[in-house]
């Protein structure tokens, strides 16, 4: 009896391990095991993702950089060409637009990248400068809408009085300060700092202090500063609105002014509120994780929300500025290569649009720029 149990011992081991084998084959087949540099030992591992959702994800993001890109080239030309917007306001436009194409041009495919096989080929030098351009790019679209809700501040209380194209510079110089300041205590600035489990791999890790002091800075201190303008703003846009409509007669050809000074307000207000809803669920999530890396599902998921704000806020002009849609049209048209195009009047009605595009001549716009 103990020896035919032996027997059966050992059949039923070598069945078992016969059945391992099998299924470690089949896991092996469905599940290659792949290294971002097959030639390196300390390669890190390759995280292939090729499943059909991925690839239209993949499709997805690539279409959002490239509408991104395009949106604010569209702004940045319009406002750089023609002289009847080399205004304050769009001024500061100007420079959101910069930044956003950034986010765009530079920061949208580099995660694109890193999506698609989770692997860095750059070395560790040019993920430490991607990762600083693509914060500091966020981080000065955040403080151009804080000097756009203080120029439309100023316009409303004392419109003389505001160095805008110095304040514009300043904003671009703190944002870079504080993203050097904030990478360098974090371990990532140089590259003596930066430490990585393997080669192949791109991650920064925020300590916890380090979320709240950015926190602070980067979101509650400068979008409290946005809401309390903007309640003043449309405090005094009300009362504007109620003396031009007790004036009116007496005020008419001053109307125009004031409700096109209104709708801006409205306008710049949406945009801030577009603004809050991308940063605030990446904010709110941050918090609730002890040590924040680039490569953690909530930074994937709600950075690239916050990314999607970039691609918005052209949009928004596009929609709400006719001066926008005009422009895009000369643009398209290639009517921007024709001599003293840049003087050319944007602010027309529907009428000088549809003559416009039945490639009527319009008169250009001879009003000085500030």
């Amino acid at each position: 009896m103990g020896i035919k149990k032996s027997g059966n011992t050992a059949l039923s081991i070598h069945l078992i391990n016969l059945h391992l084998f099998i299924m470690d084959k089949s896991y092996s087949l469905n599940f290659t095991v792949q290294y971002c540099f097959p030639g390196n030992n300390a390669s890190c591992r390759k995280q292939v993702r090729s499943d059909p959702a991925y690839i239209f994800l993949f499709i997805f993001l690539s279409c959002i950089s490239v509408c991104t890109v395009i949106l604010n080239l569209l702004v940045i030309i319009s406002i750089s060409h023609f002289k009847q917007l080399h205004t304050p306001t769009n001024l500061l436009i100007l420079s959101l637009a910069a930044a956003d194409l950034l986010v765009g041009l530079f920061g949208m495919p580099m995660k694109i990248i890193q999506l698609k096989d989770s692997c860095w080929y750059f070395g560790d030098t040019a993920c430490s400068v991607s990762e600083i351009i693509i914060s500091y790019a966020m981080t000065s679209s955040l403080y151009n809408l804080v000097l756009i809700a203080v120029d439309r501040y100023i316009a409303v209380s004392d419109p003389l009085h505001y160095p805008t194209r110095i304040t514009v510079f300043l904003s671009w110089y703190f944002s870079l300060l504080y993203i050097i300041i904030i990478f360098y205590f974090n371990d990532h600035l140089l590259q003596s700092q930066i430490i990585t489990s393997c080669y192949g791999e791109c991650v920064v890790i925020f300590k916890y202090s380090w979320v709240i002091v950015d926190l602070v800075v980067s979101f509650l201190a400068p979008c409290s500063v946005i809401l309390i303008l903007y309640s003043i703003i449309f405090n005094a846009a009300k009362r504007q609105a109620k003396a031009v409509r007790a004036v009116r007669l007496a005020l008419k050809k001053h109307r125009s002014s004031n409700t096109s000074e209104i709708k801006a307000a409205k306008t710049l207000g949406l945009v801030i509120f577009v603004y809050l809803a991308c940063w605030i669920p990446f904010y709110i999530c941050s918090l609730s994780i002890e040590s924040m890396t680039t490569s953690s599902i909530v930074w994937t998921v709600f950075g690239w929300l916050v990314y999607i704000n970039s691609s918005l806020n052209p949009l928004m002009y596009a929609i709400f500025y006719p001066w926008f849609r005009t422009s895009v049209n000369f643009i398209v048209s290639c009517r921007i290569f024709v001599p003293s195009s840049s003087m050319f009047n944007l602010l027309v009605s529907g009428n000088e649009v549809r003559a416009l595009c039945n490639d009527q001549p319009i008169l250009p716009w001879y009003g000085e720029s500030s």
